[in-house]
């Protein structure tokens, strides 16, 4: 499928064009297409022909197809919004489908260490870029918040991570704390904590490890309800990253992004009659203040821009990993590896349990406090 005078399989000529194989979460992969100038074309969906499907590709006005077989020779770049073996799904098999038919791949997360693997052996076969996807480095929020921790390491030597996550979002932790980091090594797990004693059931099991060689300590809960596996989580990431001069947080996964400075009395205080009369200058800097918006998104903006914003922003990424003519040897290598520190952590907190709530959550604003957000 690479064009006629084209090395990296990438027309010079027209927008690349892309194929999106699922409609589950692929809905935000689809809704990229609608941003904009955004500069690809979407060629089609390979899904398995559910009513939602359907309406996806008469929505978009493109062509349903259920295998790779039959996506057209002039498509470039393939999204497989499909899990594997982990979620029962058959995403790195349409994938390694498609990067033989000559497309480069942007494979969404997560997948096996040994489906890495063998998506890699194809793309070295074929001669096409492959890439796994974890989605959130490209949220804007969180993009924010990895700019800012590269900043910070520039500066000052990261003391510690803490974080905070659900189940479903375990992996791309990982791939956050590399991106904020500038390293993964050396890492590792040294533990997990105990359930409660006195019985009661505890959503979260916590570990202790070290990430990029920074002490880290995580929060995971490790529950699932398996009729609604996308709902019930207290909350994705929370990850705060302590520095020398305080803490850098992401609240949440769609913000804010906080940093925290560090409390530091000055010596001065020591003979000082009233603690207000002191001068240092640290002691009017707002104890803990907003890097962006002081507060997140709503779930209306994340599903209606943030999530196609980032998913955007992976494709094209990928168009330019081709037009570099990129290996994908560095980058499935470095996957393999936070899949594996992910599976260690998950084998330490034991199994997932699996609850099944009799009702939907209550879900709270904070506007309902009334009073409290006018003192």
């Amino acid at each position: 499928m690479t064009p006629e005078g084209s090395e990296t399989g990438i027309s010079e000529t027209r927008p690349p064009r892309v194929v999106v194989a699922g409609t589950g979460f692929g809905r935000a992969y689809l809704a990229a297409f609608e941003r904009p100038d955004f500069p690809f074309e979407l060629a089609g969906i390979i899904a398995n022909g559910s009513e939602r499907s359907k309406a996806c590709a008469e929505h978009y006005d493109v062509p349903l197809w259920t295998e790779p077989g039959q996506v057209p020779e002039d498509v470039d770049m393939a999204c497989v919004v499909v899990g594997g073996a982990m979620n029962g799904g058959r995403g790195p098999q349409l994938s390694r489908e498609l990067m033989s038919r000559g497309l480069h791949v942007l494979q969404e997360h997560p997948l096996h260490p040994d489906e890495l693997a063998s998506c890699l052996r194809t793309a070295r076969e074929r001669q096409v870029v492959f890439r796994m996807n974890t989605h959130y480095p490209h949220v804007e929020p969180v993009r924010r918040f990895l700019a800012c921790a590269r900043e910070l390491g520039e500066r000052q030597r990261p003391l510690f991570v803490d974080v905070t996550c659900a189940f479903q979002v375990l992996y791309t932790v990982f791939d956050l704390l590399g991106e904020a980091l500038g390293s993964i090594r050396p890492l590792g797990v040294h533990g997990a904590t105990e359930e409660p004693a006195n019985g009661a059931t505890a959503p979260y099991r916590g570990v202790s490890g070290r990430f990029g060689g920074v002490p880290l300590t995580l929060r995971l809960q490790n529950e699932l309800v398996p009729s609604e596996p996308d709902n019930y989580s207290h909350l994705l990431h929370r990850i705060s990253i302590g520095y020398e001069g305080g803490n850098l947080t992401l609240f949440d996964t769609h913000g804010p992004v906080q940093w925290s400075m560090r409390p530091h009395m000055p010596a001065e205080m020591k003979d000082l009659v009233r603690f207000s009369d002191a001068t240092a200058e640290h002691l009017r800097t707002p104890s803990v203040q907003p890097i962006g918006p002081s507060v997140g998104a709503s779930y209306h903006e994340v599903l209606g821009t943030l999530w196609p914003q980032a998913t955007a922003r992976a494709m094209t990424a990928l168009r330019q990993a081709i037009v570099d003519n990129a290996s994908s040897d560095a980058h499935v290598q470095r996957h393999i590896t936070l899949t594996r520190m992910a599976m260690s952590v998950a084998e330490a907190c034991g199994p997932v349990r699996l609850h099944h709530p009799p009702n939907p959550p209550e879900l709270i604003s904070a506007e309902e406090f009334g009073e409290h957000l006018r003192r």
